[in-house]
């Protein structure tokens, strides 16, 4: 399988809601349209960034559903399908794929802590329900299970597994599992703030919760990167790093943050979902500033790639 459209700068898809707190078709397609104009590789859609634990499994249906129809054949589409229980992961599985998304992806099940051969089974489970690809999510700081060598070797069994999404933050991981899963096989670095470092170690591409915000720093990491323009590299990761850091030190949560700045960008998709906490007044001053960092780190690489 040609595994190339999978490699570059996928942003993480936002949720999108309209005044009432429902999922807007209008702030889905804008959202999805801004992001396309920007040039990224694809999108991963339903995931964290989504906020798919706080949606039913019909608003997770919709979301999937207006994207592909918004930009199916123009980005490389994944569809983020974990769920809380295998019938629900398989119903979003099944229909992803009539929707015509690229691929599928899943976190493990969350809650109970299950045995590697349950997991195993449930991802199974899903990858059987279709004839898409399947991208491993590993994230063990928010589902509590840490995707181990040997669970990876037994699924790379399956020719459907193309990768592994990894959120892990020691980014010796993305090395460690690239080894393991050997050729055509697809390692993405999950943690925005290690993206020039999880690609150095050898990440073919990487999928991340504030790229959609600031896609054009990411590019520009990306392109520097490739250039071996190191110096530029290191600079463009610590600028994003302060960014983030910024977005994370609100009383709301960065996701709500995310969304207040993309609406000053012009791009208005709502707020968040409680208990995810929304943007309070006293966060407006540094949510300003936030937007003003990113034009200004876009306006500078910008220029150093001209």
């Amino acid at each position: 399988m040609n595994l190339e459209k999978f490699r570059g700068v996928i942003p993480a898809f936002y949720a999108c809601y309209d005044e009432q707190g429902n999922v807007s078709e209008e702030a889905t397609k804008a959202l999805g349209n801004h992001l396309y104009n920007k040039k990224v590789k694809g999108l991963y859609v339903g995931g964290s960034s989504g906020e798919c634990i706080y949606q039913t499994l019909e608003e997770r249906k919709e979301t999937l559903r207006i994207v592909a129809e918004n930009l199916r054949g123009k980005l490389t589409l994944i569809a983020h399908v974990g769920a809380p229980s295998t019938r629900d992961s398989v119903i979003l599985a099944q229909y992803a794929a009539e929707l015509g998304y690229d691929a599928l992806s899943a976190i493990p099940p969350i809650y109970f802590k299950l045995p590697e051969n349950s997991v195993y089974n449930y991802w199974s489970k899903i990858m059987d329900a279709t004839d898409l690809p399947f991208i491993i999510y590993n994230i063990p700081q928010t589902t509590g299970f840490d995707l181990s060598i040997s669970l990876l070797q037994k699924l790379r069994n399956n020719p459907k597994v193309i990768g592994v999404k990894n959120s892990s933050m020691p980014v010796m991981d993305i090395e460690r599992f690239k080894a393991a899963a050997g050729e055509n096989f697809i390692v993405f670095n999950g943690p925005d703030e290690q993206f020039v470092a999880g690609r150095l170690i050898g990440a073919d591409g990487a999928i991340g919760g504030t790229y959609g915000v600031m896609p054009e720093l990411f590019l520009y990491a990306d392109e520097f990167v490739k250039t071996n323009d190191f110096v530029h590299a290191r600079e463009i990761q610590t600028k994003i790093n302060d960014i983030i850091i910024s977005l994370c030190s609100l009383e709301g949560s960065m996701y709500a943050a995310i969304k207040a700045i993309l609406a000053l960008q012009g791009v208005s998709i709502g707020g968040v979902r409680e208990p995810l906490e929304n943007i309070h007044e006293g966060d407006l001053e540094t949510i300003h500033q936030i937007k003003n960092q990113i034009d200004e780190a876009i306006a500078h690489y910008g220029k150093v790639l001209a």
